[in-house]
């Protein structure tokens, strides 16, 4: 039998030699087809062109491919597909103590993984095409909201989640009223997803965050949810491997909705359902998350109402590179900022466990 720490730990580390390895395939087939944007630029949440952001950005974007997501969700899937493939067919009591993906922890949030991966993979295939804008912005919160709909139905239905639990103090009752606020909070990750936009940001912050969790889960005595967000931690670090300066490719939305709509999920499962707080401590441990949605609505904000920009440029990483931070200061310091962030919201969950 392997022990509850051993479950943990050898799907992350499976999830990390796989994405090692199956990285130069992918790199071949991305680079032969030219995978990434063929015209540099994007534009505002307020529709205008982002020119600050092309005078930075602009010969990265066509440098390198997208869907460098594929290396995280793809080892993921392959790591918790082999495990389970092997335990049915040796079923053995340590191989089948492995198995982590299980209807009353792991199922929704594997679903949301793989759902993500794939609207976000149909989405950079529409980008890389000549003159390609990709799924337009309102089908694809459309999609998210639909999504998290069926989802917060579920945890309110199926499995009883009612309340959401608060640090040091009663449980906040919400009846079906947790629907709208699983909603709400799967749109406001989806939308901190642009927290990709230099190379090896994005990589650090979600491994930070899915190990947190995955700490969390552990403490909360749900091993087979702290072995698939370990499992996560592993993919992610086999793409920061190749994402760090100069990116061999970028995660792009492939990556970030399947991480994005996975964690929204791994915060519900941790709260009412562990007698834990893993709602309360998502704004903690995803701080910088929060930090990127708000500085874009600020951004927007301060335009419409003020008539001039609050910052540079948005979301508030591509800010500090406008005010002349070189890219990897600014993702050196995310990544210092997201590891405390992690122990703060661990320490916090675990401070208040019933």
């Amino acid at each position: 039998m392997f022990s509850d720490l051993e479950r943990v730990l050898l799907p992350a580390t499976f999830a990390f030699l796989i994405g090692i390895a199956m990285t130069p395939l992918l790199t071949h087939y991305l680079y032969e087809y030219k995978a990434w944007k063929k015209t540099a630029g994007k534009r505002t949440l307020d529709g205008n062109s982002a020119d600050e952001f092309y005078r930075l950005h602009a010969g990265n974007e066509t440098r390198a491919p997208r869907m460098g997501g594929v290396v995280v969700w793809g080892s993921v899937a392959i790591t918790t597909f082999l495990i389970a493939f092997v335990a049915f067919v040796v079923p053995s009591p340590g191989l089948m103590s492995m198995d982590f993906l299980t209807r009353n922890e792991t199922w929704i949030p594997f679903a949301s993984l793989l759902i993500g991966a794939v609207v976000g993979f149909i989405d950079d295939l529409l980008v890389i095409r000549p003159e390609g804008s990709g799924i337009k912005l309102r089908y694809r919160l459309l999609i998210v909201f639909m999504l998290a709909l069926c989802i917060g139905w579920w945890f309110w239905a199926k499995l009883g989640v009612t309340t959401v639990d608060i640090p040091f103090a009663a449980p906040l009752a919400l009846g079906w009223g947790v629907i709208p606020l699983f909603i709400v909070i799967s749109l406001c990750l989806y939308a901190s997803g642009v927290i990709d936009g230099i190379d090896g940001l994005s990589g650090g912050v979600f491994a930070s965050i899915f190990a947190a969790y995955a700490i969390i889960s552990y403490a909360y005595n749900q091993i087979d949810l702290a072995a698939f967000c370990a499992a996560v931690v592993g993919g992610l670090l086999a793409f920061l491997w190749f994402n760090i300066p100069p990116a061999r490719f970028y995660m792009s939305d492939t990556g970030t909705m399947a991480l994005t709509l996975a964690l929204g999920s791994i915060a519900f499962m941790t709260d009412q359902l562990a007698s834990g707080v893993g709602i309360a401590v998502l704004p903690v441990i995803g701080g910088l998350l929060v930090v990127t949605v708000l500085s874009d609505v600020l951004q927007v904000f301060w335009k419409r109402v003020f008539k001039r920009k609050l910052f540079r440029i948005a979301p508030l990483h591509h800010h500090f590179e406008a005010l002349g931070w070189p890219g990897y200061k600014v993702v050196m310091r995310y990544w210092v900022l997201s590891i405390a962030l992690a122990f703060a919201g661990v320490l916090l969950a675990t401070l208040s466990m019933k």
